[in-house]
């Protein structure tokens, strides 16, 4: 990873302007995955409801509404949204060590009073 600290001052604002468009990218996906779960526990709830009316046995209510096609659509929107978000961690978390190591080597240069000019 050696270059000179010009490079590395370079890279490191790189990827402090990925981590903040990162972090951008996590807020929305996290608001998006909150609204996939509000509207997939808001109309599993109708249905389970609307079992219980019916006299549908109670311990297969859960599964019968969990096996609608709308209410499976809900889920599965809820689940990728999840996993936008997880994955929008993830690149965060990836960034952040990717600075710490930058600057590990910041200091290592500057520390041993080089230029990172090939010393």
């Amino acid at each position: 990873m050696v270059g000179t600290l010009q490079d590395l001052y370079a890279k490191r604002d790189e990827l402090e302007a990925l981590l903040e468009e990162d972090l951008e990218e996590c807020r929305k996906s996290g608001f998006q995955y909150a609204e996939h779960e509000a509207e997939y526990r808001k109309a599993l709830r109708v249905e389970i409801m609307a079992e219980r009316r019916k006299g549908t046995p109670v311990t297969v209510t859960s599964d019968i509404c969990r096996g609608m096609e709308h209410i499976a659509d809900l889920k599965q929107a809820r689940d990728a949204a999840e996993a936008l978000y997880k994955t929008s961690q993830e690149a965060i978390n990836v960034h952040k060590l990717r600075l710490r190591m930058v600057d590990a080597e910041i200091q290592r240069i500057w520390n041993s009073g080089g230029t990172g000019y090939g010393e």
